[in-house]
């Protein structure tokens, strides 16, 4: 089979997961169902300022590593979060135009130092190949090539910059990193994230034994969600299988306004409110 990497032998049952999936059954498994099982699936909550300010950025990185190289300029930069920008969640139009200048002076300083050094091999390159027990699926921010390796680039915009363990922990880039080896059978160990209000980049480089750790944890999880699931399906209570997990998250949670528990864990948060200063 191919991508399968040497850990067993050919799985009975292969189970399709995104990171997006294991995240979600790893913080809420109600969320989970929400997003994943009910049919039709609940409603989500109003956008977040922060997700759009996000989504903003990656759009505009997007555009800007699909050009030929001699046109990705700080100036370009700018041009490009003005042309993707969107209000989506914020306080109003005084607040939109503060972050979105903000957002142009990050993504031009982001571009002055890291822009052209970068070689791009695939911009939202998608990826999906099986590894143990499960096939990896999800859409990675930026591939890069470097002395004949592939890296693992993922862009981040919230209000701390990251540090080497968030790198090292991070199962959607040991993931992706096993993910892009199995589609490529190129060497792909290192990962980073690219923190774009700082232009700061952690990186890690992983070894088999870790990136099989991650490999091995995401096959537990995805046994646990496919086995939960499987259960409601025979008859069993959606609400029993699929507990709450209330805490700090239930704030900004999309499915809050369905989950009694979370409403009750923490007050709900303005749409703007993780934006930072």
């Amino acid at each position: 089979m191919q991508g399968q990497l040497a850990f067993y032998g050919v799985p009975d049952r292969l189970v399709r997961v995104t990171p997006a999936k294991l995240a979600a059954w790893s913080s809420c498994p109600r969320r989970y169902r929400f997003g994943y099982v009910d049919s039709p699936r609940p409603s989500r909550g109003s956008a977040m300022a922060h997700t759009t300010l996000g989504a903003v950025l990656h759009n505009a990185l997007r555009a800007l590593y699909e050009s030929p190289v001699g046109q990705r300029t700080p100036s370009r930069a700018r041009e490009l979060v003005r042309e993707h920008w969107k209000s989506d969640g914020f306080a109003g139009a005084r607040q939109s135009g503060d972050f979105m200048a903000r957002a142009q002076g990050w993504l031009a300083e982001y571009v002055e130092r890291w822009g052209t050094a970068a070689k791009p091999v695939g911009v939202e390159k998608r990826v999906s190949a099986t590894t143990g027990t499960i096939i990896v699926q999800g859409r990675v921010d930026r591939v890069d090539e470097r002395d004949g390796e592939f890296v693992i680039v993922d862009y981040k915009a919230g209000r701390h910059p990251p540090e080497v363990d968030d790198v090292r922990e991070s199962r959607a880039l040991a993931l992706y990193a096993l993910a892009l080896q199995g589609m490529s059978h190129t060497r792909c160990r290192r990962v980073e994230l690219h923190h774009l209000r700082t232009a700061e980049v952690v990186g890690w480089r992983h070894s088999t034994d870790s990136l099989a750790e991650h490999r091995e944890r995401a096959e537990e999880l995805a046994r646990e969600f496919e086995e939960a699931t499987a259960a409601v399906e025979a008859g069993a209570d959606r609400e029993r299988v699929f507990p709450a997990r209330p805490g700090g998250q239930c704030a900004a949670c999309e499915f809050r306004r369905h989950c009694p528990e979370g409403q009750r864990a923490t007050p709900e948060i303005a749409p703007w409110a993780l934006l930072g200063e």
